[in-house]
Formats: structure tokens, C-alpha cells, sequence
């Protein structure tokens, strides 16, 4: 297949690019040359802006399309309406999209609307790709639209996820949140680009919530702990503490969901999914092998503002065992 990746040097679409030309695949990537431009000398190189520079695509048909970069709808329109014929396209959304994740949603649970237009993504992330869905459908009805959760492995640029085997590898007291029983969900970015390249191939449609299987915080920390292989205690701190301490959820304590309206963020059904051939590996390769790439590339223990940094663990350890 003639592959055209929309972006393909990052994160998702570096091993989107990699999947493909694994199974034999001709890739163009289309990005604007500012990550990594380096990467894939064998691959065609296209360079553009998707926000008014689209000239390289210009009428280019492609036997599948993946757009692993697309958050504002009419970005999203504008870059279909430059292609050529398209015989397949994946647009990647988000399990963001739904309106209420205070319990588990379904593929067919309604998504967030815009209260007011907006391209500011960051935003109105959630609603946004919600409206790129319907954008994608309108002009494609036959579109493949994965719905991740939170995607992981090597190359994560947002350390959402490295935190975890990074820390338990530098040893000592971990503070861990409560409660341990609490859901905990990834899905391995690697797994994740082979079903794409796999649903291209095959020309698999509808929208999937693209999740692997739930589990509990205390067995994905564990799993962590363990792939670390240094001595390490884990010191499992109440929730309502570290909310009264200002602790932020989710990036400052990654996997921390302390909202009631988010309880059901991280255990949602990837049923459908694995029905349609997702197949994920153990989460311990994928600490592993995520632990690995971090200390392989130094990468720092708090990414982007995902992660605890060393002193503030420390106060807030301190803080909660004087409680006790």
C-alpha cells in the first residue's frame, strides 16, 4: 500500500511509520520538518503546514491515510479536501471525547459539544476532536476511528506513564496514591500502530474505544516496581490528603484521578476492539521496555510537568507520615 502518515516523527506516528514499513508498506510523511527530520531516510519526505500549507499534498492520492495530528476540524477538513483519492483513512480521536467519564463510557456514550467555537485545542481538547470526528465522517462515512486512552512506551513525550518505572528505578521511599484498588488503563503505543497499519490493510471502519485491558493501580505500580528492579517501598498516600495538599492530578501525580467525574477515565470496555483484532502485549513489556528507552536516552524523571519532582515528594512524604 502507498501510505501517506500525517505527522510520523513524534510519538504514535513515529511507530505508525515504523508498522508500515515493517509490513512491506511504501510511507510518505507529511509534517513540517521541526521533529526529528532526520528520522526514516528511506521514507518519502513531504513538508508542509496542515494550517494553509498543504500544497505537497495537493491531489496526491494514497491507499490509506493516517492522521495521528489532526485537533481542529476545520484542519482536519481543509487537509482531506487537498488529497487525492483516499482508499482508506484512521483518524486517531481520544476517549476525551466523551461528555461524562464518571463511569466507563461505550463507544455509544455521547460526546462533549463546544459551548462556544473555539480552535484554542488545548482548551477544549475533548470537544474538539469530538467535532473532528464528525468532520472525518461527513467526508469519509467509511473512516476507521480508534479512541485512545492513555497511550505509552517508548518515545512518550509527555512522561504520563515513564514516570512510574523511572522512579521506582531511582529507588528509596515512592510515594504511591490511594487507594490501591483504584482502575488503571494504558495501551501500548506499538500495539496501537499495528492495528492501525492492520485496519488499513484490512479496511476496517467505525469508531473503537482504543484501550487495553483495565487493571488496578496497585498491579500496574507493582508491575513498575518490579521491572525496576531496585530496592524500592512504596508509601500509598490517601487521595483527599494529596488533594488538600494541591497536588495536580494526572500530569504532577501521573494516573492520579481524584474527580468523581473522571472515575471512569481509566477502566473503560476495549471489547469491541480486541474483537476487531487489537491485540496488546503484557504490561510488563511495556514498563520494561519503556524503562529501558528512558535511562537509554537520559530522559528526566519529571517530563513536561508529568511527575513529582524530587524535594515535593519528598515534603509530601514527610507530611503524610507525621499524620500517622
Amino acid at each position: 500500500m502507498r501510505v501517506l502518515v500525517l505527522g510520523g516523527t513524534k510519538f504514535l506516528g513515529r511507530h505508525t511509520v515504523e508498522a508500515a514499513l515493517a509490513r512491506g508498506h511504501d510511507v510518505t510523511i507529511f509534517n513540517r520538518g521541526r521533529t526529528k527530520p532526520e528520522l526514516f531516510p528511506e521514507v518519502e519526505k513531504l513538508r508542509g503546514d496542515r494550517d494553509g500549507d498543504l500544497g505537497a499534498l495537493r491531489g496526491r492520492p494514497f491507499d490509506a491515510v493516517v492522521d495521528t495530528s489532526g485537533y481542529v476540524p476545520r484542519i482536519v477538513g481543509e487537509t482531506i479536501e487537498a488529497l487525492g483519492d483516499v482508499g482508506h483513512y484512521t483518524f486517531v480521536s481520544s476517549i476525551s471525547v466523551y461528555a461524562d467519564l464518571s463511569t466507563p463510557p461505550t463507544e455509544a456514550s455521547p460526546v462533549a459539544e463546544l459551548e462556544q467555537p473555539t480552535e484554542e485545542w488545548r482548551e477544549a481538547y475533548g470537544e474538539l476532536k469530538a467535532d473532528c470526528e464528525d468532520t472525518v465522517r461527513e467526508r469519509l462515512p467509511d473512516a476507521f476511528i480508534p479512541r485512545p486512552g492513555l497511550i505509552v512506551g517508548p518515545w512518550d513525550p509527555t512522561g504520563r506513564f515513564t514516570y512510574w518505572p523511572r522512579r521506582f528505578a531511582e529507588g528509596g521511599t515512592v510515594l504511591v496514591p490511594a487507594p490501591r484498588d483504584a482502575a488503571a488503563q494504558v495501551i501500548d503505543v506499538r500495539d496501537l500502530a499495528k492495528w492501525i497499519v492492520r485496519a488499513a490493510e484490512g479496511s476496517l471502519a467505525g469508531t473503537f474505544n482504543a484501550v487495553g485491558p483495565a487493571t488496578t493501580r496497585d498491579a500496574l505500580l507493582e508491575t513498575c516496581r518490579r521491572v525496576a528492579g531496585t530496592e524500592s517501598e512504596p508509601v500509598w498516600v490517601d487521595g483527599a490528603f494529596l488533594a488538600e495538599q494541591g497536588v495536580g492530578e494526572w500530569m504532577e501525580l501521573p494516573l492520579w484521578l481524584f474527580d468523581p467525574g473522571y472515575a471512569g477515565m481509566l477502566s473503560v470496555d476495549p471489547s469491541a476492539a480486541f474483537a476487531a483484532e487489537l491485540e496488546t502485549r503484557p504490561l510488563e513489556e511495556t514498563a520494561r521496555d519503556t524503562l529501558t528507552w528512558a535511562l537509554e536516552t537520559e530522559q528526566e524523571l519529571v517530563t513536561n510537568g508529568a511527575g513529582l519532582a524530587g524535594v515535593r515528594e519528598r515534603e509530601l512524604l514527610d507530611a503524610w507520615l507525621s499524620k500517622r
